[in-house]
């Protein structure tokens, strides 16, 4: 794998990682203002996007094969950051998304 297919790899880590972060927070506006069909469909959309990051990333770990031979930079560490916010996002706007509708009964 060269440099510009890494670059494009991690790149596309965090564009979906950060599309799913958005897309979380979009939801939680929705359920806070009792939308929660929308907040659900926004949620499925979210899980896509975090869906497509998390295949990257599986991808680029079974391209390393363990051995450590792909050199680490500081975008993949961002990369990285990205993807585990996002994945935090998520289930805590989920669990939120939960309270709202106990609230809303």
């Amino acid at each position: 794998m060269d440099n510009t297919d890494l670059e494009e790899q991690v790149m596309g880590i965090i564009i979906n990682a950060g599309q799913s972060r958005s897309l979380c927070y979009e939801a939680l506006r929705h359920a806070k203002n009792g939308e929660f069909e929308e907040a659900e469909g926004l949620m499925k959309e979210a899980q896509e996007f975090a869906n497509q990051a998390h295949l990257v990333q599986t991808q680029l770990i079974e391209a390393d094969e363990g051995t450590g031979k792909m050199k680490m930079t500081l975008v993949m560490v961002h990369a990285q950051d990205h993807l585990m916010t996002s994945m935090l996002a998520k289930e805590l706007v989920a669990e939120m998304i939960e309270l709202h509708k106990r609230i809303a009964k």
